[in-house]
């Protein structure tokens, strides 16, 4: 009796465990591909996109800090190096964080990091180089996102730093 079962036991253990490993390796993928649709529809690919400030009627993304702004460029590696300038904003708290593909965070870069000055990155597949003054931040995976937070004091700040926050840029790099 053990034996009929046994096969169909085993072979439905096999079937658990690659569908389990299968759902962890694509979950990461499909989240962000998500994410990259929904945030995606505010710029072009390449480019950043500037936010309203977050209120309990508005929320672009899931539980934001009403203390924040934000600012989002859906990269895209296929045509060359993205290169990301995020303005210096002064005696404010701010980052720009860099998310792969999978979710993974590739590089962040704060007002801490940088000493006052603005954080250039530089995003590459290997093999790829930096131009001069660009930090390198390589990449497993030729799309994803970079999200940039900057710190308000109050609501009446966003006028201010709206300003400021939307002289970044997202772009490909000029060929040589």
């Amino acid at each position: 009796m053990i034996r009929n079962w046994l096969f169909p036991i085993v072979a439905g253990l096999i079937a658990a465990t690659i569908a389990w490993q299968g759902a962890l390796v694509a979950t990461p993928y499909v989240l962000m591909s998500t994410a990259m649709k929904r945030i995606g529809q505010g710029a072009p690919v390449n480019s950043f996109g500037f936010g309203e400030m977050a209120t309990a009627d508005r929320q672009p993304i899931v539980r934001p800090s009403p203390d924040l702004s934000y600012s989002t460029c859906v990269f895209d590696l296929s045509k060359g190096p993205v290169l990301v300038d995020v303005p210096s904003v002064p005696r404010r708290y701010w980052s720009v964080s860099i998310f792969d593909a999978r979710t993974d965070v590739a590089a962040v870069r704060s007002d801490r990091d940088t000493g006052g000055k603005p954080a250039r990155l530089a995003l590459l597949r290997e093999g790829q180089k930096a131009p001069a003054g660009y930090d390198a931040v390589q990449l497993g995976y030729d799309k994803g996102l970079a999200l940039i937070r900057i710190l308000l004091s109050s609501p009446s700040d966003f006028a201010e730093i709206d300003a400021i926050r939307r002289t970044a840029t997202c772009r490909v790099a000029k060929a040589n």
